[in-house]
């Protein structure tokens, strides 16, 4: 989570979903300013991830024009998106039986 901190993503939530769910045992959700913003948050979490761990993402989807992107690296789904798009898709609500790791707002 310091990866998209230091690119300065904001209201950043850390989920426990691996209770209630057998697609991953956490989620990642942030916000970016702007499209320029989502993309260098998108490129330095796979930097950082691939430095550190030797992993690149099992996928990605979406594109920073967008406003959501997500990089799946398994057991870890990365959401990251422009304020109206994670308004429109609140996955928050949609996984609100999900454990708050940590909240950075």
């Amino acid at each position: 989570m310091d990866v998209i901190a230091g690119k300065l993503g904001s209201d950043i939530l850390l989920l426990d979903i691996s209770e209630i769910t057998l697609i991953a045992d956490y989620f990642v959700i942030a916000t970016a300013e702007s499209s320029r913003q989502l993309k260098a948050i998108v490129e330095d979490v796979q930097e950082q991830v691939k430095k550190e761990y030797g992993q690149k993402p099992l996928s990605t989807e979406g594109t920073p024009e967008s406003g959501w992107m997500l990089l799946d690296y398994g057991s870890i789904v990365v959401h990251l998106f422009s304020e109206a798009q994670r308004s429109r898709y609140q996955l928050e609500k949609l996984w609100s039986d999900a454990r708050t790791v940590v909240r950075i707002a």
